[in-house]
């Protein structure tokens, strides 16, 4: 079946804005980690803070000897509380770091690979039901450190897709993704990329009070003006 044509101009305007940012940023190699888990305890503390914060909280429980399952779990909640810190809300966080090194210890052996090579549709319901962990963090470590193809959304993502009217600005979590997973190539790569070019682009540009001078997306124009 063919696609109807307001689907295959929202494949293209995608697939186009893609290729502006890339053009503009060329690879951001998203998400920063060294290792699987690293990623994904970056995905949980990376809640409601700053990517800067959390590369400060991750460097502290490596400098501690705490980055594992295993260290997580043994440290002291005053230890492993100082070394969250910087990462705001660290009572909060540090709860749901254990909470989700206690489920991958009981389940996988601390595994996360082991973890990973469940079906994507039951190891994502599987990670909405651990506390602390919403639609967001559980795709950013499906998508990062599971090697699943799912299109994380965030803040940024709703922004930027809104303001070129593209999408409602209050248009739901799932629907954005089911958008997203419809109208761009299920790709690993792409996803990955797609997210970190929007990451980068919502940042630098598309923010509150949007900078649209030099935006790579402010160059698609109606009469003249930027679509933002």
């Amino acid at each position: 079946m063919n696609r109807p044509a307001h689907s295959t101009r929202l494949a293209v305007t995608l697939r186009d804005f893609y290729d502006r940012m890339s053009a503009h940023y060329g690879p951001t190699h998203w998400w920063p980690g060294d290792t699987d888990f690293e990623i994904a305890i970056g995905a949980i503390l990376t809640q409601n803070t700053a990517w800067t914060n959390v590369e400060k909280a991750i460097a502290n429980l490596k400098a501690a000897g705490l980055l594992s399952p295993r260290g997580i779990l043994d440290a002291p909640d005053e230890t492993l509380e100082a070394a969250l810190r910087p990462s705001g809300y660290f009572r909060q966080k540090a709860k749901r770091v254990r909470l989700f090194c206690e489920h991958l210890m009981t389940h996988y052996g601390g595994s996360l690979k082991r973890m990973a090579a469940r079906p994507l549709p039951e190891l994502r319901d599987e990670l909405l039901a651990l506390h602390g962990i919403g639609p967001e963090t559980a795709d950013d470590i499906l998508l990062y450190a599971c090697d699943k193809p799912v299109f994380v959304v965030d803040a940024y993502t709703r922004r930027i897709l809104s303001r070129h009217g593209l999408v409602e600005p209050n248009i739901g979590y799932e629907p954005l993704r089911a958008l997203l997973e419809t109208h761009v190539t299920s790709d690993l790569h792409v996803y990955r990329e797609y997210h970190g070019l929007i990451v980068w682009t919502g940042k630098d540009f598309c923010r509150t009070r949007p900078r649209c001078a030099g935006c790579p997306l402010a160059q698609t124009l109606r009469g003249g003006q930027p679509t933002c």
